[in-house]
């Protein structure tokens, strides 16, 4: 069980749990993800952070197929500059190691952000904590549960 998954028991949120076999030498992991899983790759969101001209970080989650538009989400979280966080820092703050980062049961409480076009979505899937691991929920359940707000910040 990871945070994440205890989480969404805790909350009573519905959900279903995927999981595979990572591949070591996947080059990405949200699109292997989608590919060994059989989704459509607009229903899987990857989690990436994100540091803000003020030094805050910030969590953004975007199709796989997709990249985050760094202007576009400094713009939602009232900054004027974002750029990726280094890794180290993504899972210290996490809790979670890169490739396996949920954006739920993190260790700090960070804004987060879904691109707009998850709304439109009945279900989405996001990593559960752990590499091979995914969670699929309702996008609105997401949002709620983890306080965050839907932003275009995918391109």
């Amino acid at each position: 069980m990871t945070p994440a998954i205890l989480l969404l028991q805790k909350q009573n949120v519905a959900h279903q749990v995927l999981s595979y076999e990572h591949d070591p030498k996947a080059p990405a992991y949200g699109l292997e993800a989608a590919d060994v899983l059989g989704l459509p790759y607009n229903q899987v969101f990857k989690t990436l952070l994100a540091k803000l001209d003020s030094g805050k970080l910030v969590v953004a989650l975007v199709p796989v197929d997709k990249q985050l538009d760094l202007k576009h989400l400094a713009k939602a979280a009232g900054a004027k500059k974002a750029e990726m966080a280094p890794p180290a820092e993504a899972e210290k703050a996490t809790g979670y190691v890169v490739g396996g980062i949920s954006p739920l049961g993190q260790k700090k409480r960070l804004a987060l952000f879904i691109d707009a076009s998850a709304s439109a979505l009945a279900l989405i899937h996001v990593s559960a904590g752990r590499r091979g691991l995914e969670v699929g929920l309702a996008p609105t359940a997401l949002c709620q549960l983890t306080q965050g707000s839907f932003a275009d910040i995918a391109r």
